[in-house]
């Protein structure tokens, strides 16, 4: 028998209500807002809800369980979990390296977030609404003023032609360019080139946008005091443990749903806010026999539910070893999604309005990342009374939204590497100041995402080192370690030494067939139709030395877990089988599983009247 490893005394969640607010802070994030209701749109609408259900039923709620169980029947963090299969360590560490690349850059975004929350602090108008600032170029031109003219593309749509000729010019100009149109031009080059006050406030003076990757220019000083002052808060969130975590998730996870609720109340009272919620909701069933439909149904489920990166599994980590993880996650799965269609009324009843105001369609003006957060948003608010108000709203749940989301994935983090090494937790203050260190670090590494240049290193760090295959084929092998290394009847023995019964038999087909087979399927597909990292919005491709570098921040994590495997195989002595055996299905005493049995042996030994 091996004996289980000594670890120092840990904290534990003050309740169960702690857990539950933690993890709904954690997985609730800005995916929730910027992705999933453009994603229901562009797919098929209402019928998008089906493969996502389908998702979230074979892969989503399947990881999240398995994620939170396995912390809470172990007591401990990303890399030490794998005690229980060590030959599949090098997931932990990938999942360690993942984190670190992630806090480094998802952070820029609450920078971002923050300086219009500043600029919104105004008794003037809002200072993407006009075209006087020092920043603007002579072609800014608010969205909201009609310009007198048709363009080319508007013409050959009604004719349906792809080429125009004077014919159709002189036929539209009779049919249309009369009574109030009479003035009325064909649109020139000039009047097709101008830019809003909006993307110009966002280029110029939130970004400073360069040319390129290879044009970092100046650091953004504004924003880097911004990204200080949120590394100061998170840091703050999490230096004192779990149980001073526990109480501020409380206002960071229930504060954006009243933001919410205030913003939906708004935004169903709009004009042509029934026309955003039809473009959101509306099925379209055709769009269910296409690949690509399916293919992001399920990387949102990854993506929204926070998996693989250790953030969840540190968070059960802290339960008491007989708390009923299972229900709870489940509850957590069922408030995520909710949340997720939640969050596209709220949007698109917006952006309705706005394309109603602009006289444009839903689809001219819907957009999806940051563009919907920093552009279609702060555009949509301009024609409303105390645009200050609903933009300060807006901004205080994206920071809110944010904040909780990177300080867990920051427990994960931190929770694997002092698990791993309890020396720094036993020091006098060991722990404040390692998390001060690391925080330190990633700061100065994030200076690189607030330069001129930094919105695409930003594109580059998101595109390849958290997300995608990389994510795939982590929680690919992270199913494996315990379905078929493990085994999985062996697990469910451990399920039900936690929550006293065995779960579903569901979980059972998921963690063995269904969720791996979706995991390395969609990775595979990913990988098959892979194509390099483009800016559209800016028409710029990436020079080759940058996607060798967003390959390294893939392979980064990706490598340590056959790298790992194959370095412990061959450092481990023993034959094959004896290898097989340590390596794979160790028998190791688990700490609230020994106390569980001896407590039902003194209530089985005590004397019953």
């Amino acid at each position: 028998m091996v004996e289980a490893a000594t670890v120092a005394e840990r904290e534990q969640w003050s309740s169960w209500a702690d857990f539950i607010m933690s993890c709904i802070g954690y997985a609730i994030g800005l995916g929730n807002v910027w992705r999933f209701p453009y994603l229901c749109y562009q797919n098929g609408g209402g019928a998008f809800l089906i493969p996502y259900c389908i998702s979230l039923v074979f892969c989503g709620a399947p990881l999240f369980i398995l994620e939170t169980s396995w912390g809470q029947l172990l007591s401990v963090g990303g890399l030490g979990m794998f005690k229980i299969c060590p030959i599949f360590k090098g997931v932990g560490i990938a999942a360690a390296v993942m984190a670190f690349w992630l806090n480094i850059y998802y952070i820029v975004v609450l920078s971002w977030a923050a300086t219009y929350l500043y600029n919104s602090f105004t008794f003037t108008d809002v200072p993407w609404k006009n075209c006087d600032h020092p920043w603007n170029t002579p072609n800014c031109r608010s969205e909201y003023i009609k310009i007198p003219c048709d363009s080319n593309r508007t013409i050959a749509e009604f004719f349906n032609v792809k080429v125009l000729t004077h014919d159709h010019i002189h036929e539209y100009k009779k049919q249309f360019f009369v009574g109030d149109k009479i003035n009325w031009t064909v649109c020139s080059t000039a009047d097709l080139s101008v830019v809003s006050p909006v993307k110009e406030f966002w280029n110029h003076r939130v970004l400073g946008i360069s040319a390129g990757l290879e044009s970092p220019g100046g650091i953004r000083w504004d924003l880097a005091f911004f990204l200080l002052i949120v590394w100061i808060i998170c840091y703050l969130c999490i230096f004192k443990g779990v149980k001073w975590t526990g109480k501020v998730v409380y206002l960071t996870a229930s504060f954006p749903y009243m933001m919410l609720f205030c913003l939906l109340i708004r935004g169903l009272t709009l004009e042509g806010a029934g026309v955003g919620l039809e473009f959101y909701l509306k099925p379209d069933f055709s769009k269910l026999l296409e690949s690509k439909v399916w293919v992001d149904a399920v990387t949102q489920v990854f993506f929204s539910y926070g998996l693989g990166l250790g953030a969840l599994v540190a968070l059960g980590s802290y339960n008491k070893f007989n708390n009923n993880v299972y229900k709870q996650a489940l509850t957590v799965c069922f408030v995520n999604s909710g949340t997720s269609v939640f969050a596209g009324f709220v949007i698109f009843s917006f952006i309705g309005f706005m394309a109603t105001q602009q006289e444009k369609s839903v689809a001219e003006v819907a957009q999806a990342g940051p563009g919907l957060l920093f552009l279609a948003y702060p555009s949509g608010i301009l024609q409303l009374p105390y645009t200050q108000f609903w933009s300060v709203l807006f901004f205080l749940m994206v920071l809110f939204l944010g904040v909780d989301s990177q300080f867990c994935t920051m427990e994960g983090f931190f929770t694997a590497i002092i698990d791993e090494f309890p020396q720094i937790r036993r020091k006098k203050y060991g722990r404040e100041i390692f998390v001060g260190i690391i925080c330190i670090i990633s700061y100065l590494i994030g200076l690189t995402t607030v330069t001129e240049g930094g919105f695409y290193v930003f594109q580059l760090f998101d595109f390849y080192a958290a997300s995608g295959w990389a994510l795939l084929w982590l929680l690919f092998f992270e199913c494996i370690a315990i379905s078929w290394s493990l085994g999985i009847d062996r697990w469910y023995e451990h399920m039900k030494s936690m929550i006293g019964y065995y779960p579903s038999g569901w979980w059972k087909f998921c963690w063995v067939f269904a969720t791996p087979s979706v995991c390395f399927g969609v990775l595979l597909f990913g990988l098959i139709k892979y194509q390099p990292l483009r800016i559209d919005a800016y028409n710029y491709d990436y020079p080759v030395w940058g996607h060798v570098f967003g390959w390294f921040l893939s392979l980064s994590s990706m490598l340590c877990i056959p790298g790992y495997a194959i370095w412990i195989w061959f450092k481990t002595p023993g034959t094959v089988q004896e290898k097989i055996k340590l390596l794979c299905r160790p028998d190791i005493e688990i700490k609230g599983a020994m106390e569980n049995a001896d407590n039902m042996e003194l209530v089985e030994d005590f004397p019953h009247a």
